[in-house]
């Protein structure tokens, strides 16, 4: 029995990269996964596809469901939840990992770019934690996780750090921030209803294929990225009943893995990648 065993749960952005590997990961631990994102086509430039995340967790013997929907679409967001819930039955964890990341100059963001970020990293996540709670509520209880950025830490300077002075992560990061803020304040709100609620992020960041086109990730930065198994083992970590709960905490994966001993294991949950430190 697996530690998500009889649980349903929703992944949003599940096509590829660190949302793909969490809707794996928590099938491995028994979950009924809904796994969501844009299209089933495959990306022009990138590897992965919301079909392929699917065909993994069945070949492995999980059971999973490919959700087509827009995360900007409120539509769609509703459509998503209604089919997870009529497939799957009633979700009880949610993992907000969709995201939409602009790196460029303020003054060149533009208006529809500006609406997009917001409307997909913090919009999105607010609704779809609306849409399940009437879920989590009937059972007493549920988890919900949002994938937060190093970029929502406030920069240091002057001098500042060249990364947040020329990257143009000020767009995205304040996305971040808000969700973050969010995620505490979901805690404190539905804490009588037995639900956690948590942010989490890599301490810099992982570099999926999705990062590596961005190019903006600087050496330094690359030298303390993470694997994406560190950040699922963190979500995973977080989705999982204990005693006494964890909630309403912002958190960096491999800080907080560490914090509470975590082992580290790959996607199908067999293997040890990394024993926490003694």
């Amino acid at each position: 029995m697996g530690s998500l065993s009889g649980r349903v749960a929703l992944v949003t952005g599940a096509s590829r990269g660190i949302g793909a590997a969490i809707a794996q990961r928590f099938a491995a631990e028994g979950a009924a996964v809904a796994a969501t994102a844009r299209s089933l086509a495959p990306h022009p430039k990138l590897p992965g596809t919301l079909r392929e995340t699917v065909e993994a967790i069945e070949g492995a013997g999980g059971r999973a469901l490919a959700l087509v929907g827009d995360a900007q679409s409120p539509e769609d967001r509703a459509r998503v939840v209604e089919q997870a819930r009529t497939a799957l039955g009633p979700i009880d964890l949610l993992v907000n990992n969709a995201a939409a990341a602009f790196y460029m100059p303020f003054e060149k963001v533009s208006e529809k770019r500006f609406h997009l970020a917001f409307e997909i990293n913090v919009r999105a996540p607010w609704d779809f934690a609306q849409r399940v709670l009437s879920d989590m509520r009937a059972r007493g209880g549920g988890a919900i996780v949002n994938v937060s950025s190093a970029t929502a830490d406030l920069p240091v300077g002057p001098p500042w750090n060249p990364f947040h002075a020329g990257a143009g992560d000020t767009l995205y990061g304040a996305t971040k921030a808000a969700l973050e803020r969010i995620s505490a304040g979901l805690a404190t709100e539905l804490w009588p209803d037995g639900i956690v609620v948590n942010a989490v992020a890599p301490v810099a960041a992982v570099m999926t294929p999705g990062v590596e086109a961005l190019g903006v990730v600087p050496e330094h930065f690359r030298e303390s990225a993470e694997p994406v198994e560190d950040v699922v083992e963190a979500v995973l970590a977080l989705a999982e009943e204990r005693e006494p709960p964890i909630t309403g905490r912002v958190l960096r994966s491999r800080p907080f893995l560490e914090e509470i001993g975590r082992t580290v294991r790959s996607l199908d949950g067999k293997n040890v990648l990394r024993e926490p430190d003694r």
